[in-house]
Protein backbone atom coordinates (compact mmCIF):
# COMPACT_ATOMS: atom_id res chain seq x y z
CA UNK A 1 0.00 0.00 0.00
CA UNK A 2 0.98 3.79 -0.97
CA UNK A 3 0.32 6.64 1.05
CA UNK A 4 0.53 10.19 0.51
CA UNK A 5 0.08 12.85 2.80
CA UNK A 6 -2.16 10.44 4.58
CA UNK A 7 -4.35 9.64 1.59
CA UNK A 8 -4.20 6.35 -0.33
CA UNK A 9 -2.34 6.81 -4.02
CA UNK A 10 -4.35 5.98 -6.75
CA UNK A 11 -2.46 5.84 -10.13
CA UNK A 12 -4.11 7.38 -12.57
CA UNK A 13 -3.38 9.16 -16.22
CA UNK A 14 -2.54 12.53 -14.69
CA UNK A 15 0.57 10.93 -13.45
CA UNK A 16 2.97 10.97 -16.23
CA UNK A 17 4.89 8.12 -15.53
CA UNK A 18 6.45 4.95 -17.92
CA UNK A 19 6.35 1.70 -17.45
CA UNK A 20 9.21 0.84 -15.18
CA UNK A 21 7.95 3.25 -12.99
CA UNK A 22 4.79 1.99 -12.92
CA UNK A 23 6.12 -1.68 -12.17
CA UNK A 24 8.41 -0.27 -9.51
CA UNK A 25 4.29 1.17 -8.04
CA UNK A 26 2.56 -2.28 -8.57
CA UNK A 27 5.45 -3.92 -6.81
CA UNK A 28 4.57 -1.39 -4.18
CA UNK A 29 1.20 -1.84 -3.82
CA UNK A 30 1.91 -6.09 -3.85
CA UNK A 31 4.17 -5.19 -0.88
CA UNK A 32 2.68 -6.12 2.83
CA UNK A 33 4.21 -3.11 4.51
CA UNK A 34 3.04 0.53 3.98
CA UNK A 35 5.27 3.09 1.89
CA UNK A 36 4.41 6.40 3.35
CA UNK A 37 4.77 9.43 1.94
CA UNK A 38 5.02 13.17 3.05
CA UNK A 39 4.69 15.01 -0.27
CA UNK A 40 4.35 14.03 -4.20
CA UNK A 41 7.49 14.91 -4.66
CA UNK A 42 9.30 12.64 -2.24
CA UNK A 43 7.31 10.42 -3.43
CA UNK A 44 8.64 10.94 -7.16
CA UNK A 45 11.77 11.22 -6.57
CA UNK A 46 12.14 7.30 -4.63
CA UNK A 47 10.55 6.07 -7.83
CA UNK A 48 12.89 8.16 -9.93
CA UNK A 49 15.89 7.16 -8.61
CA UNK A 50 14.63 3.34 -8.14
CA UNK A 51 14.00 3.81 -12.08
CA UNK A 52 17.80 5.20 -12.87
CA UNK A 53 19.13 2.21 -10.18
CA UNK A 54 17.89 -0.38 -13.04
CA UNK A 55 19.05 1.61 -15.64
CA UNK A 56 22.65 1.69 -14.65
CA UNK A 57 22.72 -2.04 -13.56
CA UNK A 58 21.81 -2.96 -17.24
CA UNK A 59 24.04 -0.17 -18.34
CA UNK A 60 26.94 -2.04 -16.25
CA UNK A 61 25.38 -5.24 -17.84
CA UNK A 62 26.09 -3.71 -21.27
CA UNK A 63 29.67 -2.69 -20.77
CA UNK A 64 33.12 -4.02 -20.65
CA UNK A 65 33.29 -4.16 -16.95
CA UNK A 66 34.64 -7.20 -15.93
CA UNK A 67 34.60 -8.91 -12.52
CA UNK A 68 37.64 -9.59 -10.60
CA UNK A 69 38.89 -10.18 -6.96
CA UNK A 70 40.61 -6.95 -4.93
CA UNK A 71 44.00 -7.74 -5.95
CA UNK A 72 43.62 -7.76 -9.59
CA UNK A 73 41.19 -4.64 -9.99
CA UNK A 74 41.92 -2.08 -12.35
CA UNK A 75 40.82 1.34 -12.86
CA UNK A 76 41.22 4.43 -15.25
CA UNK A 77 44.14 6.63 -13.73
CA UNK A 78 43.42 9.72 -15.17
CA UNK A 79 40.34 9.76 -12.47
CA UNK A 80 41.27 6.99 -9.88
CA UNK A 81 44.23 6.12 -7.91
CA UNK A 82 44.19 2.08 -7.62
CA UNK A 83 45.44 1.41 -3.72
CA UNK A 84 47.47 -1.60 -3.22
CA UNK A 85 44.42 -3.20 -1.40
CA UNK A 86 42.46 -2.93 -4.75
CA UNK A 87 40.60 0.63 -3.83
CA UNK A 88 39.54 3.02 -6.22
CA UNK A 89 40.40 6.67 -4.34
CA UNK A 90 39.18 9.47 -6.33
CA UNK A 91 42.10 11.98 -7.75
CA UNK A 92 42.14 15.07 -6.13
CA UNK A 93 42.23 17.23 -9.27
CA UNK A 94 38.85 15.27 -11.38
CA UNK A 95 35.20 16.14 -10.29
CA UNK A 96 33.29 13.28 -8.68
CA UNK A 97 30.97 13.23 -11.16
CA UNK A 98 33.14 12.86 -14.17
CA UNK A 99 34.94 9.52 -12.28
CA UNK A 100 31.89 8.12 -11.54
CA UNK A 101 30.97 8.95 -15.51
CA UNK A 102 34.47 7.86 -16.38
CA UNK A 103 33.10 4.07 -15.29
CA UNK A 104 31.04 3.77 -18.30
CA UNK A 105 32.43 5.42 -20.45
CA UNK A 106 35.80 3.88 -20.36
CA UNK A 107 34.29 0.19 -19.30
CA UNK A 108 37.02 -1.27 -20.47
CA UNK A 109 39.81 -0.04 -18.07
CA UNK A 110 37.43 -1.39 -14.91
CA UNK A 111 37.52 -4.60 -13.20
CA UNK A 112 36.18 -5.08 -9.65
CA UNK A 113 33.96 -7.56 -7.45
CA UNK A 114 30.45 -6.92 -7.13
CA UNK A 115 29.82 -5.37 -4.44
CA UNK A 116 31.78 -2.58 -5.14
CA UNK A 117 29.32 -2.60 -8.20
CA UNK A 118 26.30 -1.87 -6.15
CA UNK A 119 27.78 0.67 -4.99
CA UNK A 120 29.20 2.20 -8.09
CA UNK A 121 25.20 1.73 -9.64
CA UNK A 122 24.24 3.65 -6.70
CA UNK A 123 26.29 6.70 -7.24
CA UNK A 124 25.52 6.61 -11.09
CA UNK A 125 22.05 6.92 -10.61
CA UNK A 126 22.41 9.14 -8.30
CA UNK A 127 24.29 11.46 -10.76
CA UNK A 128 21.37 11.06 -13.44
CA UNK A 129 18.83 11.70 -10.89
CA UNK A 130 19.98 14.99 -9.47
CA UNK A 131 23.10 16.28 -12.07
CA UNK A 132 26.21 16.71 -11.57
CA UNK A 133 26.69 20.44 -9.25
CA UNK A 134 24.40 18.35 -6.59
CA UNK A 135 26.37 15.72 -6.75
CA UNK A 136 29.90 16.65 -6.71
CA UNK A 137 28.80 18.71 -3.35
CA UNK A 138 27.47 15.62 -2.03
CA UNK A 139 29.83 13.26 -2.90
CA UNK A 140 33.23 14.08 -2.63
CA UNK A 141 36.26 12.27 -1.43
CA UNK A 142 34.59 8.99 -3.19
CA UNK A 143 36.50 5.32 -2.20
CA UNK A 144 35.25 2.61 -4.11
CA UNK A 145 35.75 -0.53 -2.18
CA UNK A 146 33.45 -3.02 -1.37
CA UNK A 147 30.40 -1.87 0.27
CA UNK A 148 32.31 1.27 2.00
CA UNK A 149 30.34 4.48 0.61
CA UNK A 150 30.05 8.06 1.50
CA UNK A 151 27.60 8.63 4.72
CA UNK A 152 25.03 10.65 3.10
CA UNK A 153 24.37 7.76 0.77
CA UNK A 154 22.97 6.48 3.95
CA UNK A 155 22.47 2.32 3.56
CA UNK A 156 19.85 0.51 5.11
CA UNK A 157 20.15 -3.42 5.07
CA UNK A 158 17.68 -5.40 6.56
CA UNK A 159 15.46 -8.98 6.36
CA UNK A 160 12.01 -8.93 4.54
CA UNK A 161 10.04 -10.88 3.11
CA UNK A 162 9.94 -8.90 -0.23
CA UNK A 163 11.72 -6.61 -2.36
CA UNK A 164 11.43 -3.86 -4.46
CA UNK A 165 12.65 -3.25 -7.91
CA UNK A 166 16.08 -0.83 -7.20
CA UNK A 167 16.82 -3.11 -4.25
CA UNK A 168 20.09 -4.93 -3.88
CA UNK A 169 19.63 -8.93 -2.70
CA UNK A 170 21.94 -11.22 -1.93
CA UNK A 171 22.47 -15.01 -3.03
CA UNK A 172 23.88 -16.91 -0.63
CA UNK A 173 26.45 -20.08 -1.91
CA UNK A 174 26.80 -21.62 1.53
CA UNK A 175 29.06 -24.39 0.67
CA UNK A 176 30.90 -22.53 -2.38
CA UNK A 177 34.19 -24.24 -3.24
CA UNK A 178 37.45 -22.46 -1.81
CA UNK A 179 39.15 -22.33 -5.14
CA UNK A 180 36.41 -19.78 -6.31
CA UNK A 181 35.91 -18.19 -2.82
CA UNK A 182 34.51 -14.90 -4.58
CA UNK A 183 31.75 -17.42 -6.02
CA UNK A 184 30.24 -17.14 -2.15
CA UNK A 185 27.31 -14.92 -3.05
CA UNK A 186 26.08 -12.80 -5.74
CA UNK A 187 25.02 -9.23 -4.91
CA UNK A 188 22.51 -8.64 -6.99
CA UNK A 189 19.87 -5.51 -8.15
CA UNK A 190 16.10 -6.45 -8.58
CA UNK A 191 15.01 -4.97 -12.30
CA UNK A 192 11.60 -4.39 -12.61
CA UNK A 193 10.81 -7.76 -14.61
CA UNK A 194 11.49 -10.39 -12.38
CA UNK A 195 15.19 -10.69 -12.78
CA UNK A 196 17.84 -9.54 -11.16
CA UNK A 197 21.59 -8.29 -12.38
CA UNK A 198 24.30 -9.47 -10.25
CA UNK A 199 27.83 -8.60 -11.86
CA UNK A 200 30.13 -11.20 -13.13
CA UNK A 201 27.13 -13.35 -14.07
CA UNK A 202 24.43 -10.98 -15.69
CA UNK A 203 21.07 -10.57 -15.53
CA UNK A 204 19.12 -13.66 -14.73
CA UNK A 205 15.99 -14.99 -13.04
CA UNK A 206 15.89 -16.27 -9.40
CA UNK A 207 16.74 -19.41 -10.39
CA UNK A 208 19.56 -18.77 -13.47
CA UNK A 209 21.40 -17.12 -10.50
CA UNK A 210 20.96 -19.74 -8.23
CA UNK A 211 22.15 -22.17 -11.39
CA UNK A 212 25.02 -20.01 -11.73
CA UNK A 213 26.71 -20.26 -8.51
CA UNK A 214 25.88 -24.04 -7.91
CA UNK A 215 28.53 -24.74 -10.18
CA UNK A 216 30.94 -23.22 -7.82
CA UNK A 217 30.14 -25.48 -4.90
CA UNK A 218 32.53 -27.72 -3.14
CA UNK A 219 33.18 -31.15 -5.07
CA UNK A 220 29.97 -33.66 -4.05
CA UNK A 221 27.74 -30.60 -2.54
CA UNK A 222 23.85 -31.13 -1.69
CA UNK A 223 23.34 -27.80 -0.75
CA UNK A 224 22.41 -25.29 -3.32
CA UNK A 225 22.81 -21.67 -3.66
CA UNK A 226 19.36 -19.56 -2.38
CA UNK A 227 18.10 -16.00 -2.12
CA UNK A 228 18.24 -15.28 1.22
CA UNK A 229 15.95 -12.09 2.21
CA UNK A 230 18.60 -9.93 3.21
CA UNK A 231 17.49 -5.73 1.29
CA UNK A 232 19.94 -2.91 1.11
CA UNK A 233 18.66 0.31 -0.33
CA UNK A 234 19.67 3.64 0.47
CA UNK A 235 18.11 6.05 1.95
CA UNK A 236 15.69 7.56 -0.75
CA UNK A 237 14.33 9.67 2.45
CA UNK A 238 17.96 11.30 3.25
CA UNK A 239 19.13 12.03 -0.92
CA UNK A 240 15.69 13.61 -1.52
CA UNK A 241 16.43 16.17 1.75
CA UNK A 242 19.92 16.90 0.78
CA UNK A 243 18.37 17.69 -2.80
CA UNK A 244 16.10 20.49 -0.80
CA UNK A 245 19.28 21.93 0.54
CA UNK A 246 19.88 25.56 -0.58
CA UNK A 247 22.85 26.45 0.75
CA UNK A 248 26.69 25.29 -0.06
CA UNK A 249 26.42 21.40 1.41
CA UNK A 250 29.56 21.00 3.82
CA UNK A 251 33.29 20.55 2.05
CA UNK A 252 34.19 18.87 5.10
CA UNK A 253 32.34 15.44 6.50
CA UNK A 254 33.12 12.62 8.76
CA UNK A 255 34.22 9.84 6.59
CA UNK A 256 33.11 6.17 7.54
CA UNK A 257 36.03 4.35 8.64
CA UNK A 258 37.54 1.91 5.77
CA UNK A 259 37.46 -1.41 6.34
CA UNK A 260 39.71 -3.95 3.94
CA UNK A 261 38.58 -7.24 4.72
CA UNK A 262 40.10 -8.59 1.10
CA UNK A 263 36.23 -10.28 0.70
CA UNK A 264 35.08 -10.58 -2.34
CA UNK A 265 31.16 -10.33 -2.84
CA UNK A 266 30.04 -10.39 0.91
CA UNK A 267 26.74 -9.26 1.62
CA UNK A 268 26.60 -5.35 2.83
CA UNK A 269 25.27 -7.01 6.46
CA UNK A 270 28.57 -9.04 6.58
CA UNK A 271 30.67 -5.64 5.91
CA UNK A 272 28.52 -3.92 9.01
CA UNK A 273 30.22 -7.00 10.64
CA UNK A 274 33.76 -6.30 9.67
CA UNK A 275 33.37 -2.64 10.43
CA UNK A 276 31.93 -2.34 14.19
Amino acid sequence: MIQIMGVPFQLNSMWNLGSSEKSIIQYMYKAPVLYSYPSNDEFLFEINLRTRIIESAEDMNESQMEFTIFEYARCNSKYWNLTELGGFLLRHDVRPSDAIEDIYKSSSLYAFECATACIIIFYHAILKSIGDHLFNLIFQNLYLYSWHSDPDLELDTFYADHFLPGDVVYFNNPDFNLNTSWFRGENAVVLSDDSFFGHGIGIRTAEQMIQSLNEYRQPQSNQSAYLTDSITRPSFRNLFQLTLVQRHHPAFKKQQFVIHHNKCSIPFMEHLFYRY
